[in-house]
């Protein structure tokens, strides 16, 4: 049975374009139809260029059929996380501070799909700069669930992982600062990376916490993220954290199996507070990797208990200082003031929402006199608490596993006035972000309520390689397959 255009994998859609079966013009107008009939529903973009996409796809197709073939994303359809500055392009992080403004440049993440030939369909909607974990923080209105339209879809990166899931872009990048990537992937049953923080270029991404910031693929399969990633990392001089020496291979052991590798199960990251449906998921996943061949190792990273603790600090002190460039005069939104500082109060009272004003206060708090040391200092020495745990962990085990939310996917409305219930959302991808390393969530089934549970796989520090070995096996081992029923509840 063939499958709709709009739901072929990056790959499936590589291999139809160059054997002629289909235009990079048909891709685009079917994940453009997509988005027409469940927007109403899923609100994932906030902008979608539609004439901008097709003429990028006749592009495409003229391209293909001159000869010249850009790579493995070429005439593919992708979407962007609205916090990436897009040349032309309405850029908002989902703020009302930076409504209308459109930048006069790409970052470089987005000049790197435009050289690889790709189609950028629009920009998704996000928590207002990345600040959130169910994309209800959103200046322009939240986005839903695909899997069930009553329920958030994660965040911050919630309208990429709608987008995808429901089959208006085939691929499409997110920023993951504590887990924005990765929590709103598994909320909605596809595969969402994060890479080794400075292999992807920040330049050209609105900064939220420069030291966690960092952008990567959501995508519907591991190799499909594998070769977006390959497309968009690599060293970058307009960033001044990008690394810059060798590059592992990332789809090198896709095929390779676990078989002979060991792999660690994190202690810290299970009981009070994980949804029996997901311990359950996650256990019976670790014993069929043990069938594979790996061997299974329980390690304890007892700094991980405070790895939530330390975010909620460092986070909202690198955001009070990025954000402080938002002033009302420059760019974006301009309140009324009689003085600079009344125009300046004015606009950011107007301009950012009660999630962004929450975080630029506690993070001022942390840093102001007489509390930096108590507060900002603490947690970064909790932070290289972390990653030595890391090390420990990575000089006896290849890779570590856990879930990579502790619950699936709650109902809208849930936790907006509960905002520690709201952070718990991140309890385990925060600790990745805080080590710079690189991680994965891959689907690997449904609850009672036919909600999927997402599987992290994190690696050492350029270990991408390693990681996606463990995940490829993980998929194959669950055969998850989303669409169908996805397809029941947004038409």
């Amino acid at each position: 049975m063939n499958k709709p255009l709009h739901d072929l994998s990056i790959a499936e859609a590589g291999e139809k374009l160059r054997s002629g079966e289909v235009a990079s013009s048909d891709l685009v107008e079917a994940v453009i139809k997509r988005a027409h009939l469940t927007e109403a529903q899923l609100h994932a973009f906030l902008t979608l260029d539609s004439e901008g996409a097709r003429e990028a796809a006749a592009s495409a197709d003229d391209d293909l059929a001159k000869g010249k073939d850009r790579g493995p994303l070429h005439g593919i359809p992708v979407a962007l996380k609205d916090n990436m500055t897009t040349r032309g392009l309405e850029t908002t992080a989902s703020s009302q501070i930076l409504a209308g403004y459109v930048p006069p440049y790409d970052a470089t993440v987005v000049t790197k799909l435009r050289d690889a030939g790709a189609v950028i369909v629009g920009k998704t909607n996000l928590d207002e700069f990345a600040m959130g974990s169910s994309t209800e923080n959103s200046g322009y209105g939240m986005s839903f669930n695909p899997w069930d339209i009553t329920r958030v879809p994660g965040g911050s990166s919630g309208g990429s992982a709608a987008a995808v899931a429901a089959g208006s872009g085939l691929g499409a990048l997110g920023s993951d600062t504590g887990g924005s990537i990765r929590q709103p992937a598994a909320l909605t049953g596809i595969v969402g990376l994060k890479p080794t923080y400075g292999t992807v270029s920040r330049y050209g991404l609105i900064a939220f916490a420069s030291s966690l910031d960092q952008i990567g693929p959501l995508t519907q399969t591991v190799e499909d993220a594998a070769l977006m990633l390959e497309t968009v990392w690599g060293h970058d001089p307009l960033d001044a954290t990008s690394y810059s020496g060798e590059y592992p291979d990332p789809s090198t052991d896709l095929d390779r199996g676990v078989d002979g590798m060991k792999i660690g199960v994190v202690s810290e990251l299970t009981g009070e507070g994980y949804e029996p449906a997901v311990e359950s998921a996650v256990s019976e996943m670790v014993e069929r990797l043990e069938g594979a061949g790996a061997e299974i190792v329980e390690l304890s990273l007892p700094t991980f208990e405070i790895a939530l603790s330390a975010y909620y600090l460092i986070a909202p002190a690198e955001c009070s200082a990025n954000l402080a460039r938002f002033d009302g005069i420059r760019y974006g939104l301009r309140a009324e003031g009689a003085t600079t500082e009344e125009l300046m109060a004015a606009t950011r009272a107007q301009g950012f929402g009660p999630e962004v004003i929450r975080r630029i206060l506690l993070g001022t708090y942390a840093l102001s006199a007489g509390y930096y040391d108590a507060f900002y200092g603490q947690a970064q020495k909790v932070r290289a608490g972390i990653q030595e745990d890391f090390a420990r962990a990575y000089s006896l085990v290849d890779a570590l596993v856990s879930p990579t939310s502790p619950t699936v996917a709650f109902k809208a409305g849930d936790r907006v006035d509960d905002p520690m219930a709201m952070y718990l959302s991140d309890i385990c991808t925060i600790p990745s972000n805080l080590a710079g390393h690189p991680a994965v969530s891959v689907p690997i089934g449904l609850d009672e309520r036919q909600l999927p549970i997402g599987f992290q796989v994190m690696a050492p520090a350029l270990g991408e390689s390693t990681m996606f070995r463990v995940a490829a096996e993980v998929e194959r081992i669950a055969s998850f397959e989303a669409r169908a029923q996805i397809a029941e509840v947004v038409g």
